[in-house]
Parts: C-alpha cells; sequence; structure tokens
C-alpha cells in the first residue's frame, strides 16, 4: 500500500493500522472475539519504505495469512484487503499499489470456463488485469 498518514500520525503506526483495519481489526469490542484466536488471521505489516520525492509518503509491506481468506474467492481476497481500510481515519491517502498472490493459493481458483485470451477478447480489454467485484463496507 501506499500510505500517506495524517499530521502526527508515525508510519508505523498507520502501517499497522492499515494491515489491522484490513484483516482483523475493528474500532469497537466485538464479543466473538474471544471464541478464537485472532492472531492467526491477523495482518501485519512487516516493512516500510518513504517514497523517493515524496514528502509523508511511504510504501507499507503487509501480509495476510491465508486463513484469512476464502478459497477460490477472488471476491473474498478483495473485499478483505481493500473492502473498509480506504476510509480508515488515520489516513490522508491510500492505494493499494501491488499485490502478490502465492502460488498455493492461486491453485484454488478455478479461473474462467474458456481460458482467459476469450476472455479478453469479449471484453476487448488486454494489457490490465481483469477485476469485477462488488466492494462492501464489511466483509462477514
Amino acid at each position: 500500500f501506499r500510505v500517506t498518514p495524517q499530521p502526527g500520525v508515525p508510519p508505523e503506526e498507520a502501517g499497522a493500522a492499515v494491515a489491522a483495519e484490513s484483516s482483523t481489526g475493528t474500532w469497537t469490542t466485538v464479543w466473538t472475539d474471544g471464541l478464537t484466536s485472532l492472531d492467526r488471521y491477523k495482518g501485519r505489516c512487516y516493512h516500510i519504505d518513504p517514497v523517493p520525492g515524496e514528502k509523508d509518503q511511504y510504501i507499507c509491506y503487509v501480509a495476510y495469512p491465508l486463513d484469512l481468506f476464502e478459497e477460490g474467492s477472488v471476491t473474498n481476497m478483495f473485499t478483505s484487503i481493500v473492502g473498509n481500510v480506504f476510509g480508515f481515519k488515520a489516513l490522508r491517502a491510500l492505494r493499494l499499489e501491488d499485490l502478490r498472490i502465492p502460488p498455493a493459493y492461486i491453485k484454488t481458483f478455478q479461473g474462467p470456463p474458456h481460458g482467459i485470451q476469450v476472455e479478453r477478447d469479449k471484453l476487448n480489454k488486454y494489457g490490465r488485469p481483469l477485476l469485477g467485484c462488488t466492494i462492501k463496507p464489511k466483509l462477514g
């Protein structure tokens, strides 16, 4: 994520907040928190780099455990990662810059029945990712 924290918010706090808000974090106490160990599902900001030439902008690297996501569901993955975090008040701006998906998780996606080239030809869209999902404020 490219993160621009609000004034007074350190980049480490902003990165940790993005990781939490885009995985298991919540702004309120939830009674179900005690039913399971959430550590297994937490996103973690593991590295932060300042963006060269940009004041108060940082690239925050966030890792998510695969157990957080439903197998074979692109919608679930994207809703989890970007569904609610963009309205987070500790940030002035936020942009998802890159996403790396482990091969083990990619293998759970069924994909289009005719192959990607047929889908691209139908849509006349080439050279970019094809995404289609409804982003909801909360998942679950």
